[in-house]
């Protein structure tokens, strides 16, 4: 990783000092979370991108984003719990971060904590009554549509509809089932009453859940790290506060490596279920724990077990990895109910399905590449370990020997990753030039180059974005898309995240203790721009071939969160045009020609259009409403999803010898197996083959051409 700026180094000097005389002269010492708050508070007034003032409106911001972060649907709280806090709190939480005692957090916690479980007690006295579905009722769900009720019979209606809502969607489902099964052998139907008993018993295993995990997985510290969240992504969405465990689990998830047991969980009907096991890992090599193991409490080592009430796999995830080398003791409970306490050593599992990987995509014509690349990976703390632009590297290599006639980089759902990586793998396909420009706060541009006149490979190149590609997959289509080295092809634009972060630990050296970790601030420091001046922040990067998808009516881009940074523009950075030798125009005719005469983008495009408008309607609590209402939704969903499978699917292969790259791993081959499976049904794909095609076919044109005659007068 980069060494940080000098302005950082600086900032940390500057932290350390300002802690040695904070509480001089008050009898209580900070606490942790006061230490944490001014930590961060200095870093973002001192070091984000484009601070905003931490003032009284500030503070506002910051009260209704965490109070809506604890009750997004406006069933908890109180208005006249809302006139209290507003009251006390509303203007101080900015003088908190400047160094006040930390207090706003705490009291809405603590009422939270007393609403909840009054809603647990109203919740479970609703569903001991069967709900009428013929009664002609609605529901709004989106709490921002919502005001606070102002007394407990109007909050206990609010929750009737929201359990009602629960219960008739399973229900409904139930009533399918009975339907789709009646006179089958050995199927009982049972009747509507204990079809609705049923689904109300469904509805509170969830409700159950969730109050569950309210009492046990969300104290005072997780509390306080979503307080310390809604204050970072206020300052922009990508700048945020990580305790010490998330910070490890955000690392081992970059680098693809991590310390554990090797186990897939899942979460299962309220449990923590072992789904899979990885060969030749400390689970494989135990023989104890197996597929279908119920995990119930984590140790670390002798000390007390934590009981996984309430958690989901992530959480229980963070708790099983650690260090290397170190204990780690499941209780858990076997398929023939027995438990068992199972002691194992964590050692190195690496994650080698999220890296890089290839196939091949042959017709008659034309043998075409495809390269599949999850995220801009990197282990920064491992000079051995993966990175995403050397692996593609290798991935291109492997392909040239396949000879193949041109290649497919897919982005699509790539949410990026390492900068330098990015700045390397776009210098696989051009000759040395600018492949980014970073400014800071201080409005100094710097360009990101590629300085290697060497081009891995030169031939027709298509990469394939979604909504979903953002940040580093940005910046490498905007690169190519400006050089006109290849063709962008898939949603109307990208993401559009155009800002750069680096995490920053808060105990490097200015921690009161010498024993705590505080844990680290990932803060956007830098904004990048295209080398055409244009920042692909908000705007993101506008395919070159558009195809209609599934996902364009989802507002859930940049764009459309109200903390976003704006759109800007600087300078342009002198660079070369490749020398492409097709016309891109003419390949957009050719791509729009096929797609308006193909009937299943027609309807995709129509079926997304049409499901865009449903999001904001209010929902019948009636049953022959609701099933009309459900059936219009799923059939529309299904046929989307049909519609994106080919009929005739493609010729899609893995590479020759990697047929079987993990035989040794049954799970791990199978889940290969189903991967190039997928491929050959992708209309996608098979569009962007054909794209690659169509610039094979003009370059080959222009090949034959013959040249003209330099003698012949005019």
């Amino acid at each position: 990783m980069k060494r940080l700026p000098l302005v950082i180094l600086t900032l940390v000097a500057g932290f350390f000092l300002a802690f040695q005389t904070m509480g001089t002269g008050s009898k209580t010492p900070p606490s942790k979370y006061d230490q944490i708050l001014k930590l961060v508070g200095e870093m973002l007034t001192q070091a984000h991108y484009s601070p905003q003032d931490i003032n009284d409106a500030f503070s506002k911001k910051i009260f209704k984003k965490y109070i809506n972060e604890l009750d997004p649907e406006k069933n908890m709280f109180l208005q006249s719990d809302m006139d209290m806090l507003q009251k006390k709190y509303e203007t101080k939480i900015d003088d908190e971060i400047k160094g006040s005692s930390v207090e706003f957090f705490l009291a809405a916690g603590k009422t939270f904590t007393s609403r909840m479980e009054e809603a647990s007690a109203v919740c479970n006295q609703i569903l001991e009554k069967p709900f009428d579905f013929s009664v002609d009722e609605e529901v709004i769900l989106d709490g921002d549509k919502l005001k606070y009720v102002t007394n407990a019979a109007e909050i206990r209606e609010r929750w009737r509809k929201k359990l009602k809502y629960m219960t008739l969607e399973r229900y409904a489902d139930l009533l399918d089932t009975r339907e789709k099964n009646k006179g089958k052998d050995g199927f009982v139907a049972k009747s509507d009453e204990e079809l609705e008993q049923e689904a109300r018993a469904k509805t509170k295993k969830v409700v159950d859940r969730m109050f569950d995990r309210y009492r046990f997985k969300f104290n005072d510290d997780d509390k306080f790290n979503v307080f310390v969240n809604a204050i970072t992504t206020t300052m922009d969405p990508h700048s945020e506060f990580f305790p010490p465990v998330d910070k490890r689990y955000f690392d081992e998830e970059m680098s693809g490596r991590f310390f554990g047991i090797g186990a897939s969980l899942q979460y299962d009907d309220g449990n923590i279920k072992v789904s899979s096991i990885l060969t030749g890992s400390p689970a494989f090599k135990s023989g104890e724990l197996q597929t279908g193991d119920i995990i119930q409490k984590v140790a670390q080592g002798s000390e007390e077990p934590v009981d996984l009430t309430g958690f989901v796999v992530t959480d229980a995830v963070k708790l099983i990895r650690g260090k290397k080398g170190t204990e780690v003791r499941l209780t858990v409970k076997k398929i023939d109910g027995t438990i068992k306490v199972i002691p194992l050593i964590r050692d190195q599992i690496v994650q080698d399905e999220t890296f890089a990987r290839s196939a091949v995509v042959k017709n008659d014509n034309s043998k075409i590449g495809y390269i599949f690349l999850p995220e801009f990976y990197a282990d920064f703390d491992n000079p051995n370990g993966n990175r995403s632009y050397i692996d593609v590297a290798k991935e291109v290599t492997k392909l040239k020997n396949e000879k193949v006639d041109g290649i497919v980089i897919d982005l699509r759902n790539n949410g990026g990753g390492s900068l330098y990586d990015v700045v390397q793998m776009a210098g696989l396909f051009i000759e040395d030039g600018p492949i980014v420009q970073v400014k800071d706060r201080d409005n100094k541009p710097s360009i990101l180059k590629d300085k290697d006149k060497s081009v891995l490979y030169s031939g027709p190149l298509a990469v394939m974005v979604n909504e979903f590609s953002a940040s580093a997959s940005e910046i490498f289509a905007a690169a190519i898309q400006d050089y006109g080295r290849g063709v962008i092809i898939g949603s109307t634009s990208t993401y559009g995240k155009g800002t750069v972060q680096r995490n920053i630990g808060l105990d490097q050296g200015f921690s009161l203790s010498n024993t705590e970790d505080l844990g680290t601030v990932k803060l956007t420091l830098q904004k990048f721009y295209r080398i055409n001046g244009g920042s692909t922040q908000l705007k993101g990067v506008a395919s070159d071939i558009v195809l209609p998808d599934q996902y364009e009516y989802l507002k859930a881009r940049e764009k459309d969160d109200p903390d976003a940074l704006p759109w800007d523009e600087i300078s342009k950075s002198p660079y070369t045009n490749w020398n492409a030798g097709y016309d891109l125009k003419t390949i957009e005719q050719m791509s729009n020609q096929r797609v308006e005469n193909d009937p299943a983008f027609k309807l995709i495009k129509e079926n997304t259009d049409w499901l865009s408008k449903q999001n904001d309607k209010q929902y019948s609590l009636q049953l022959d409403k609701y099933r009309k209402e459900q059936a219009a939704i799923h059939t529309t969903v299904a046929q989307i999803e049909s519609l994106t499978k080919l009929k005739t699917e493609m010729n899609v292969s893995a590479l020759t010898n990697e047929e079987n790259r993990w035989a040794n791993d049954p799970n791990k081959q199978e889940r290969f197996n189903q991967w190039i499976k997928g491929l050959r049904k992708d209309i996608y794909l098979d569009q962007a083959v054909k794209v690659v095609n169509d610039i094979i076919s003009q370059q080959n044109l222009v090949k034959a051409k013959p040249a003209e005659d330099p003698k012949k007068a005019f």
